[in-house]
């Protein structure tokens, strides 16, 4: 099938210029295009300075740096708590850890941002994107980055403590929920596990902070024999810095403390209480990941693993097994996305529909060759009776030899259409944004002539054939202008 317009709107690679070869990551990372072709929108392409939040180098470094927020996490506290002065190998490594953030700084001003506020596309101004930053994460980024011991030299001097300036790097741990939150999505690690790594890392902080707090308590104490470690362990700022550490934590995490003055004594009444708090959040916590899971994530689980078993079970070839989960795949992104767009407009009166559905889709139903010509009356019944639907790569949307019950406009995406011979799938063509399958089957009253397979996540209208036909009845002239159409078309593929 040749493509009518050589300018259409096709689905953007949510990866920059980089090209996707696994179906499900390919769904899993993209942003769905919104409904329709109107105006060509622009955004088919990043520039070429621009990275895509979604490119896999990109998500590399974010992991990457996720690490180094780790390590951040553990010593930011730790400084606040034990350390007076910067020492050799921990400050030489925080101020490593410091640069590749600065870079990471630097890089943010380059990667495009999805735009929530109207369109849901991902810009990539440059200017767009700096001023964003600029309004939003710029300042504590930069603060958070600064080494303490330049900061030290710029604050007041009552601020000048160096484990309170290391504080300010907790900033970074804004990542992680993110970071945990796609995890939970993806299926390749069960949901449990990472459900529970999650609240052990939270419990792990926790325990962490509160041990340098109380620690730091004690040690700033004008006499430090009348504190919680003074009164346990003789002279014990002259111990070793680790065994003071861990002497701190095992106190804090079994929840023996024993204040001594009254500093302590308020710490202690505020970690209790915030310890029954944390308590029933875990509690709450596990009591849901136990009993009921996250009932979305958790349905889409069962349903892929009942997938897997049908398969197995009746020995279904590898590529119908991926198939399989593309589908399922793409249909959990759209409930889980509010994406039920079709059910969103049956809610609407018909005459809001219609506009919608006009809005969207006339600029490009105008132009495909089977309506080429056809009054304007028949398209304003014809295009609110379009369906708009999501296909992942790889799905077959229309089958050789099939009974023709509908039709297909491709809105953005590509389609290989495919002939059986011999039992070898052939490729006889290619179709594009704007153009037509499986017309020919359903105008001509036959089985369908090809085989229309997804080559990577598209967006198509599907015209059901009763529902085409009736409209075409009632407009008999332009039934003729449709089957000329059709029939030069025919001719043009002969030739």
């Amino acid at each position: 099938m040749e493509p009518l317009m050589n300018k259409g709107v096709f689905l953007v690679s949510m990866l920059g210029n980089e090209e996707i070869t696994d179906r499900n990551d390919l769904i899993s990372t993209e942003i769905l295009p919104p409904l329709g072709a109107y105006r060509l929108r622009a955004n088919l392409r990043l520039r070429k300075s621009i990275i895509s939040r979604y490119d896999r180098r990109y998500r590399i470094w974010q992991t990457f740096l996720i690490v180094l927020v780790t390590y951040t996490a553990w010593l930011s506290p730790f400084e606040f708590g034990f350390l007076e002065k910067p020492q050799g190998p921990l400050s030489i490594a925080d101020n490593v850890v410091n640069a590749f953030f600065a870079v990471d700084i630097i890089i943010t001003f380059f990667v495009a941002y999805v735009d929530t506020a109207t369109s849901y596309q991902l810009v990539d101004s440059p200017k767009k994107i700096a001023w964003k930053y600029v309004r939003s994460w710029l300042a504590f980024d930069v603060i958070s980055t600064i080494p303490s011991e330049l900061a030290q030299k710029f604050v007041p001097s009552h601020f000048r403590s160096y484990g309170l300036l290391s504080m300010l790097r907790l900033w970074r741990l804004r990542n992680v929920s993110a970071l945990f939150s796609r995890l939970e999505k993806d299926t390749n690690y069960n949901y449990c596990c990472v459900r529970c790594a999650k609240l052990i890392c939270v419990i792990l902080f926790t325990v962490h902070c509160a041990g340098c707090f109380y620690y730091y308590l004690a040690a700033h104490y004008h006499d430090p024999r009348k504190t919680w470690i003074g009164a346990s362990m003789n002279n014990f700022l002259e111990q070793s810095l680790w065994i003071r550490y861990l002497t701190t934590i095992r106190t804090v995490g079994s929840g023996y403390l024993h204040s001594v003055n009254a500093r302590e004594m308020i710490f202690e009444i505020f970690y209790m209480l915030f310890r029954f708090g944390f308590a029933a959040y875990l509690i709450g916590n596990m009591t849901n990941l136990v009993v009921r899971g996250s009932s979305l994530t958790k349905k889409f689980r069962d349903t892929i693993q009942s997938a897997l078993s049908f398969a197995q079970r009746n020995q279904l070839p590898v590529s119908l097994q991926d198939r399989m989960l593309s589908h399922l795949s793409l249909k959990f992104k759209t409930d889980s996305e509010g994406l039920q767009q079709q059910e969103s407009l049956d809610l609407l009166p018909k005459s809001i529909r219609t506009n919608i559905s006009h809005y969207l889709f006339h600029s490009l139903v105008d132009k495909v060759y089977l309506f080429r010509g056809i009054s304007n009356d028949l398209l304003f019944q014809l295009i609110p009776e379009m369906k708009a639907v999501y296909c992942p790569p790889m799905e077959d949307v229309i089958l050789q030899n099939e009974s023709s019950t509908d039709f297909y406009i491709l809105v953005t995406g590509a389609a290989d259409l495919l002939v059986q011979k011999n039992g070898v799938n052939q490729v006889v063509g290619e179709a594009k944004t704007g153009d037509v399958c499986g017309e020919i089957g359903v105008l001509c009253y036959r089985p369908q002539l090809f085989t229309v397979r997804t080559k990577r996540l598209s967006q198509l209208l599907r015209v059901n054939r009763t529902t085409f036909l009736n409209i075409v009845q009632s407009n008999v002239g332009d039934g003729t202008i449709i089957m000329n159409n059709l029939l030069q078309h025919l001719k043009l593929m002969t030739h």
